[in-house]
């Protein structure tokens, strides 16, 4: 009996600790080169310290936020002392230091009460919820196949969609879920993401496809750029936009339903409810019961149920209406 239920603490815990890491990362803003130069090296670290809060604190609000809810904002004007205000820590990555000058590249942790806080009371909508983890599988013609994988790191950095990137070839743009199931299960994610490259090079674009159990959604196109780098960075953009345009919430009414979750074990019960408790449009999720095969849940969502429907989709959580009221599955057991 103990020991069932420290297993189930742990795996009520989990969610809890991925979420706290996953929105480290997404406060976090790396790769900040600085240059700077005084009368000491102290003054040149303290200003290129100042330097990279500014400029981190302007990423991070692109990153969390739209374009167009940014515009025409005064209160939402950046300065050195705001973004000290925001600013929790600076990491150093490198440096070099001497005769009055200080170079090197930082990292600025930022503190996610104080830019919320600052969002919210600009009347600035926002989202810090990370989307689903997405493989990246790059697909182009057999001459370049090779190079446009190669130029995808490992996994992404500075988005808010992270991925990570599929070293299988074979697959191409018309390739489901059926097709790259064991690289999304691989890799430990939710969901896949083709990026098909067109055009030659100094005119690329990339054709992009989400991939979940419930089908695949295509999403758009990329705007022409020069090299591949830049086209992987593109990319990322676009499906950073694409997250933030489904769960930045503008819609003030809130809903309140009661849920049956159907399960066929521990796992899977642990990852339908991993789903909900992360989805941005979720709030007070609770468990109300709990059986071998099914539990009865009770949450308030934000906005409308086709925004719900379409986030839990893409987390491979399906939900639909039943006799017995709202049925949710899971959308990997529907394809098998």
């Amino acid at each position: 009996m103990i020991r069932i239920l420290l297993v189930m603490i742990v795996a009520g815990l989990a969610p809890l600790l991925l979420a706290d890491a996953q929105s480290r990362d997404v406060y976090t803003v790396r790769g900040i080169n600085v240059d700077e130069t005084a009368a000491s090296v102290i003054e040149a670290r303290q200003d290129a310290f100042a330097a990279a809060k500014f400029a981190g604190a302007i990423e991070l609000i692109e990153r969390i936020t739209l374009p167009q809810d940014r515009v025409d904002v005064p209160e939402l004007v950046m300065t050195r002392e705001l973004a000290d205000l925001l600013a929790a820590a600076v990491d150093v990555e490198e440096e070099v230091a001497g005769a009055g000058r200080y170079r090197g590249r930082l990292a600025v942790v930022f503190n996610p009460a104080n830019v919320r806080a600052v969002l919210e009371n600009s009347g600035v909508p926002y989202t810090d919820q990370p989307a689903p983890k997405a493989v990246i599988i790059p697909i182009a013609s057999s001459s370049i196949e090779s190079a446009w994988n190669n130029v995808w790191g490992d996994s992404s950095v500075g988005h808010l969609a992270p991925t990570v990137t599929s070293r299988s070839f074979g697959y191409t743009a018309d390739s489901d879920w059926v097709d790259i199931a064991g690289d999304v299960a691989l890799y430990q994610a939710e969901r896949g993401v083709i990026a098909e490259l067109l055009g030659r090079a100094g005119n690329y674009r990339v054709a992009v496809s989400i991939v979940t159990p419930s089908g695949v959604q295509q999403v758009g196109t990329t705007a022409r750029v020069g090299t591949l780098d830049d086209a992987v960075w593109v990319t990322g953009d676009l499906l950073d936009d694409v997250w933030k345009e489904s769960s930045v919430i503008r819609d003030t009414r809130r809903t309140l339903i009661e849920a049956t979750v159907l399960y066929t074990s521990l796992a899977e019960w642990n990852t339908l409810r991993s789903a909900l408790a992360r989805s941005p449009l979720v709030s007070d999720f609770q468990t109300k019961a709990v059986s071998t095969d099914g539990a009865v849940v009770a949450f308030v969502f934000a906005g409308d149920g086709k925004r719900l429907t379409l986030d839990l989709r893409d987390r491979g959580v399906i939900i639909q209406s039943d006799p017995i009221g709202w049925v949710m599955s899971s959308a990997v057991n529907s394809v098998r």
